[in-house]
This record gives C-alpha cells, sequence and structure tokens, in this order.
C-alpha cells in the first residue's frame, strides 16, 4: 500500500476531512490531496508530524510494517512532558524539574511515571528534592 492510501486510511478512520488533518499539520488541504494522491510524497517533518498526530510509526506509513506501534521515539519522551504538566501549578517543583530532567542517570525513573497520576508525580518529585536539599545541606 502505497504512502498517500495509508494516509487515506488513518485519516478516514478517524473521521477526520482533509482540511481537518490539513491544520492539524500545518499544510494546505491541496497538499493532503496530493499526499493522498500519490502525486506528491511528504517530506519528512511533515511524515513525522502525521504519524505524532495519529500515534503511529513512520514505518507503518511507508508500509514497512503492518503495525501502527511505535516502538520508540526517543525525540519525543512523553513522560518528560507529563511531569512539567503535573508540576506546572508548583513553581518551586517546576524550577527543581528544569534542572533535575537533564539528569541521565535519573530517565529511566521519569519513564517510569507514564502510568501516574499528577499528585503522585508531585510526590515523587518532592521526595527527590528533599533528598537532594539534604544532600546539599550535608555537602555545605
Amino acid at each position: 500500500m502505497e504512502i498517500g492510501s495509508k494516509i487515506k486510511k488513518i485519516r478516514e478512520s478517524k473521521g477526520l476531512t482533509q482540511k481537518q488533518l490539513a491544520e492539524k499539520i500545518g499544510v494546505t488541504p491541496v497538499t493532503i490531496t496530493r499526499y493522498e494522491n500519490d502525486n506528491r510524497k511528504p517530506d519528512f517533518d511533515t511524515l513525522e508530524k502525521i504519524a505524532d498526530y495519529f500515534n503511529v510509526s513512520i514505518d507503518y506509513l511507508l508500509g514497512r510494517t503492518d503495525s501502527k506501534e511505535i516502538i520508540s521515539n526517543p525525540k519525543k519522551d512523553t513522560s518528560v512532558e507529563k511531569i512539567s504538566e503535573s508540576l506546572s501549578d508548583d513553581p518551586e517543583l517546576a524550577n527543581f524539574w528544569n534542572t533535575l530532567k537533564e539528569r541521565e542517570d535519573l530517565k529511566l525513573l521519569f519513564k517510569q511515571t507514564k502510568d501516574m497520576v499528577p499528585n503522585d508525580i508531585k510526590k515523587i518529585v518532592r521526595i527527590i528534592k528533599a533528598i537532594e536539599d539534604e544532600e546539599d545541606k550535608n555537602d555545605g
């Protein structure tokens, strides 16, 4: 199945018009028509936007696999976004999180938050902050 057919199939399965999809990914409806008719191929950035919007793999859109499942997308770490959103109403924790999220030694822990509710995420970040504060106090 060509990429255009895949885009059309998935768009229609979500009940979207060409115009709606075009607005979501930042192209014109005519561009979507051209993609779907295989008169034009999306560039990589657009392909990525389509895959992200429909939560499918680029390989699925390209016809390399029949599985829509995304195996991994290192560029898009939803756990980091989820934690940021959970802490957005607490400036002190949000500020602490901005430095914490860059730490390689904690990245696996962040991924474990994917099924957690915001209040539990806040509790974990508060615990980490308390540990860090205690360590800073003992070092200083």
